[in-house]
C-alpha cells in the first residue's frame, strides 16, 4: 500500500470515527474535508449532545439558534455531498423529532430540503400537524416530487402496459379482412416453400381487437400504516398513469381500519397525496371485503395488495377472502413494499399463507413495477419472472 492510498483510507476512517481522542488516526482535516466532518458531527453527534450545534459562534459567544443552524446545515450537505448521500443524511435527520419539527414546520427551512419520496412520506405522516404557515410549501414539495416521478416512470409504464395489452388482445383466428399481413409474414418465414416461391402461413395473426371497453381491471389496494409512506407515493403515481389509459380500468384504494377509495382523485396525484392521513391500525380483511364488492370481471382483474401484512383485523377471515378471490379467477399479487429501498419488516406467517395458495409475495422497486404489470396482463408466471430477475417470492 503506498502512502497516498494509506492516507486516503485513514482520512475515511477519521470521517467515520468523528475525531476526538478515541479515533486513533492522528489525521487533521481542513478545507472541504473539515466542512464534511462538521456536517456529519452535527447530525450524528446530536443524540450525545442533546442539541443541534452547527455554524460559527455568534458575537456574544454562543451559537446561533437551532433554526438558522439547521438551515445552514441543509445548504452545506448539498455543497459537500452528492444528492444520493444528501437524501440519506436528510432522512436520518428527519427521524429525530427535534430536527424534524424544525425542518418541516418552518417553511423557509423546508424550502431548502431536497424534495424526495422520503420527505413526502414524512409530510404525509405528519398530516394535520403541519402548521398553516407551512402547508403551501409542503404542497409545493409534494408536487415537485410527483412531477419528477412522472417524468421518470410515466412513459415506461405506458409502453409496457399498452404493449402487453396489444399482445393479449391480438386476434389469432382473424377473418380475411382482419389479417395483419406484416405480422403474419414475419411469424411464418420459417415456412417458406422454395419450389412455390411463397410462404405457407400456418399461423394467421390479426389486428388487436378495437374496443372502447377496458381489457383489464386493475385494483391497487394500499396499506396506509406508518411504514408504507413511500409505497403510497409510488402507488399513486402508477395509479394516475394507468388511470389515464382507456384500455385499463384502474381503482386506487387506501386503508387502515377504514377504507378510502381515492379513484376519483387520480387525475391529480399531488393533491391526493397531500390529503392522505397515515397511521392508525390495519384491517386488511375489511379492505379486501370492500374491494371484492368492486370486482365484476374476476378473470380480467389484477388485484395488487401493497401491505406489510401485519393484520389487526380478523386474520382467519382475511385468509378466506384471499382464497375466495383467487378461486374466482382474480390475479392476486402482494407487494410487501413498493420502494427503492430493501424490504421492510413484514408478517412472515401471512406471507407464507398467501404464497401457499399461489400468490407471489415480494418487495418491488418502482423501476420493475411496469414490467410486473405487463407480465400480469399477459398472465405470465410471476414467480418464474422473479426468479429470472434474481428475486425470490416469499
Amino acid at each position: 500500500m503506498n502512502e497516498s492510498a494509506s492516507l486516503s483510507n485513514l482520512t475515511k476512517w477519521r470521517l467515520i470515527l468523528g475525531g476526538g481522542e478515541a479515533d486513533g488516526t492522528g489525521i487533521s482535516l481542513d478545507g472541504d474535508l473539515a466542512g464534511m466532518d462538521a456536517t456529519l458531527e452535527a447530525l450524528y453527534g446530536f443524540d450525545e449532545k442533546g442539541k443541534f450545534e452547527y455554524g460559527e459562534p455568534n458575537l456574544k459567544g454562543g451559537r446561533e439558534g437551532s433554526s438558522p443552524s439547521v438551515s445552514r446545515w441543509l445548504g452545506d450537505i448539498r455543497k459537500y455531498f452528492p444528492n444520493t448521500v444528501v437524501e440519506v443524511l436528510q432522512n436520518d435527520a428527519i427521524q429525530k423529532p427535534v430536527l424534524r419539527n424544525i425542518m418541516i414546520f418552518e417553511p423557509e427551512i423546508l424550502e431548502k430540503a431536497v424534495a424526495d419520496v422520503n420527505l413526502v412520506a414524512t409530510l404525509m405522516q405528519l398530516g394535520k400537524l403541519i402548521p398553516s404557515k407551512t402547508k403551501d410549501t409542503a404542497r409545493k414539495v409534494i408536487r415537485q416530487v410527483v412531477d419528477e416521478l412522472m417524468q421518470r416512470l410515466e412513459q415506461k409504464t405506458i409502453s409496457s402496459i399498452l404493449g402487453s395489452l396489444d399482445r393479449a388482445a391480438r386476434n389469432r383466428r382473424p377473418k380475411h379482412n382482419e389479417i395483419n399481413w406484416h405480422a403474419t409474414i414475419l411469424k411464418n418465414l420459417k415456412h417458406y416453400q422454395p419450389e412455390f416461391k411463397t410462404i405457407i402461413p400456418e399461423t394467421l395473426i390479426g389486428y388487436g381487437r378495437k374496443t372502447r371497453k377496458s381489457l383489464k381491471d386493475i385494483i391497487l389496494c394500499i396499506d396506509q400504516s406508518g411504514s408504507m409512506g413511500t409505497s403510497i407515493v409510488y402507488s399513486s403515481i402508477f395509479g394516475a398513469v394507468m388511470a389515464s389509459l382507456p384500455t385499463v380500468k384502474t381503482r386506487l384504494v387506501l386503508f387502515d381500519t377504514q377504507v378510502t377509495d381515492v379513484t376519483d382523485e387520480l387525475s391529480d396525484p399531488a393533491d391526493l397525496l397531500f390529503g392522505v392521513q397515515m397511521g392508525g391500525g390495519t384491517d386488511i380483511d375489511h379492505a379486501l371485503g370492500y374491494c371484492q364488492e368492486q370486482i365484476v370481471r374476476p378473470e380480467d382483474t389484477i388485484f395488487v395488495l401493497i401491505s406489510d401484512l401485519i393484520e389487526g383485523g380478523n386474520q382467519v377471515h382475511m385468509h378466506k377472502r384471499v382464497k375466495d378471490m383467487v378461486d374466482s379467477g382474480v390475479q392476486f399479487i402482494c407487494l410487501i413494499a413498493l420502494t427503492d429501498q430493501g424490504e421492510p419488516s413484514y408478517d412472515k406467517k401471512n406471507a407464507q399463507a398467501f404464497s401457499d395458495i399461489g400468490i407471489p409475495v415480494f418487495g418491488c422497486t418502482p423501476d420493475l413495477f411496469p414490467e410486473l404489470m405487463a407480465n400480469a396482463i399477459r398472465k405470465l408466471d410471476i414467480k418464474r419472472w422473479l426468479g429470472e430477475k434474481g428475486m425470490v417470492a416469499r
